[in-house]
C-alpha cells in the first residue's frame, strides 16, 4: 500500500469514526511501510500508539485489507528521530522521560480537540448565562488566579463545553507560554489506568502536575470511580499549591454530584460555582437569529418567514444544541428544496424534533394552566359558553396550542369542545393582532409561555 492510498483510506475511516476521533487519534498517525503482512504506522508518541491499537485496529485492518490482502497485522512505532535512542518496541509502549519530549506529549495529548466554533465572540449572552460568560473571561485573561477552581454546571446544551473551549483558545492566543491541558475526565481517567497498567504513575503526575492551566470536562464521569477520584484529588491540590488554575465543568453543582467523595465535593466547592441557567425565550430567539446570519452564507437568497425563529425558540426550549441543530436541517432542506422557509415547511422538515419537545407541554396542561391565569373554570374555558370573559382565554389558550404543540387545527378544535378548525384559526389570528395592540395580552402570553417551559 502507497502513502496516497492511505490518505484516501484515512478518509473513509474519518466517516466512519466521527471528526472529532478522527483528528484526535487517526490524522497524526502516518503510514510506513508493509512488510511480511505487517503494516508499519509511524506515532508521535506511545501513548496515541497503544490508544490507537487498543480503540481502531481492527477497523484500521479491515480497511487495510480492502486495499491489501496481504496484511495481517498492525504496528506503531515512535519514530528515532522523535524518541532518539529509544528501541522500536519500547517506543511503542512508553513515552520518552526527557523533559522535551514530556512537552511535547503534554502538548499531543491536551488532545480532547478544540473546536473552532467555540469562542467567545460566537457565544450569545443572556441573563441565564452572564455571570458564567464574565467568570470565564476573567479566567482566560491569564492573569493572577482570583478563584481556584472555577467551577461551571449546567444541563445538557447550556453552554458548559463551548465556554471551557473559548477559555482555552483565548488562553492560548493571549498567554502561549502557559501549558494550557484541556481533556474530559473520561480521558483523565483513561490514562490514569493506562499509566497504572503500564507502571508509569510518575510520568502520569509529572505530566499533570507540570501544567499551568488544567481543564477538565464532564467531572461526573469520575464519580464513582475510587482510584481515580484519589488521583484527581491529588492532582488538584498539587496544582492549587502551586498556585495554578483549575477550571472544571459539570451537569451538576459539586454538592449534588452522587458517588462522588465529599473531600472531592470539598475541594470542587472552594472557588467559584456558577451555574449556566435554562435558556430563556430571549436567548434562545438571540442564539436563532445570529446562526440564521451565519447560514444566509452557506445559502445566499434563503428566505424565511417571519414568525419562524420566534416559533423554534418558543417550541425548542431546553437544548441549545438541538436548537441549532433544528436551524441548520430547516435551511438546508429549504435550500435543497428551493422554496422559502414558512411555517408549514418548518413543521415537515422538524416534525421529529417538534414532537420530542413537546412531549413536555400538552395540549392539557396549557388549558389548565389558562384557566387558573384568568381564574376561571377549565369546563367553562373548553364549553360553548361565548362571554367575553371565558371566549378571551379560550382564544388565548388555542393560539399557546397552536404555537407549542405539533397538533393540527382540527385537533386544537377537538380538544377545546369538539370545535371547527376555523374557530380556531380565527382564535389564533384575533391573538396575534391583540398582543400586538394591547399590552396585557403580550404580557399574559409571556407569562403563561414561561410558566409551561419551566
Amino acid at each position: 500500500m502507497t502513502k496516497e492510498q492511505w490518505g484516501q483510506l484515512r478518509q473513509r475511516l474519518r466517516k466512519t469514526v466521527g471528526q472529532n476521533n478522527y483528528k484526535n487519534w487517526i490524522e497524526p498517525i502516518e503510514f510506513s511501510n508493509s512488510h511480511d503482512g505487517i503494516a508499519t504506522f509511524e506515532v508521535p508518541t506511545n501513548f496515541l500508539g497503544n490508544y490507537v491499537s487498543q480503540n481502531f485496529a481492527d477497523l484500521i485492518l479491515h480497511e487495510l485489507r480492502c486495499e491489501d490482502p496481504e496484511v495481517r497485522r498492525l504496528r506503531f512505532a515512535v519514530p528515532s528521530h522523535v524518541n532518539s535512542g529509544a528501541k522500536p518496541s519500547q517506543a511503542a509502549a512508553e513515552p520518552a522521560r526527557a523533559p522535551a519530549a514530556k512537552n511535547r506529549a503534554t502538548g499531543h495529548l491536551s488532545a480532547a480537540p478544540l473546536d473552532a466554533r467555540f469562542t467567545f465572540e460566537n457565544f450569545i449572552v443572556g441573563k441565564p448565562n452572564e455571570l458564567a460568560y464574565a467568570a470565564a473571561k476573567r479566567v482566560a485573561e491569564g492573569g493572577p488566579v482570583t478563584f481556584n477552581p472555577l467551577f461551571l454546571y449546567g444541563g445538557v446544551g447550556l453552554g458548559k463545553t463551548h465556554l471551557m473551549h473559548a477559555i482555552a483558545h483565548e488562553l492560548r492566543q493571549r498567554r502561549p507560554d502557559l501549558n494550557v491541558l484541556y481533556l474530559s475526565a473520561e480521558q483523565f481517567m483513561y490514562r490514569f489506568v493506562q499509566a497504572l497498567r503500564d507502571r508509569k504513575m510518575m510520568d502520569f503526575k509529572e505530566i499533570f502536575r507540570s501544567v499551568d492551566v488544567l481543564m477538565v470536562d464532564d467531572v461526573q464521569f469520575i464519580a464513582g470511580k475510587d482510584s481515580t477520584q484519589e488521583e484527581f484529588f491529588h492532582t488538584f491540590n498539587a496544582l492549587v499549591d502551586q498556585n495554578k488554575q483549575i477550571i472544571i465543568s459539570g451537569d451538576r453543582a459539586p454538592g449534588e454530584i452522587k458517588d462522588m467523595e465529599e473531600r472531592v465535593k470539598s475541594r470542587l466547592q472552594c472557588g467559584l460555582v456558577v451555574d449556566l441557567h435554562p435558556t430563556d425565550y430571549e436567548l434562545r430567539l438571540g442564539i436563532l437569529q445570529s446562526k440564521m446570519d451565519q447560514q444566509r452564507q452557506n445559502y445566499p437568497g434563503l428566505e424565511i418567514e417571519e414568525g419562524v425563529l420566534e416559533f423554534l425558540a418558543h417550541r425548542i426550549s431546553t437544548n441549545v444544541r438541538v436548537l441549532e441543530g433544528a436551524l441548520t436541517r430547516l435551511c438546508a432542506f429549504g435550500s435543497l428544496v428551493g422554496r422559502e422557509i414558512n411555517m408549514d415547511l418548518t413543521q415537515d422538515c422538524l416534525s421529529d424534533v417538534l414532537r420530542a419537545s413537546e412531549r413536555k407541554i400538552t395540549v392539557e396542561e396549557i388549558q389548565r394552566k389558562v384557566s387558573d391565569h384568568y381564574n376561571i373554570r377549565l369546563s367553562d374555558m373548553i364549553g360553548p359558553k361565548r362571554l367575553r370573559s371565558y371566549a378571551r382565554p379560550r382564544q388565548v389558550a388555542m393560539y399557546l396550542c397552536k404555537k407549542m404543540t405539533s397538533r393540527s387545527l382540527p385537533e386544537i378544535g377537538r380538544r377545546f369542545g369538539g370545535r371547527d378548525h376555523t374557530t380556531v384559526m380565527h382564535g389564533v389570528k384575533r391573538i396575534e393582532e391583540l398582543k400586538v395592540q394591547d399590552g396585557q395580552i403580550a404580557e399574559d402570553l409571556e407569562l403563561l409561555r414561561r410558566a409551561l417551559e419551566e
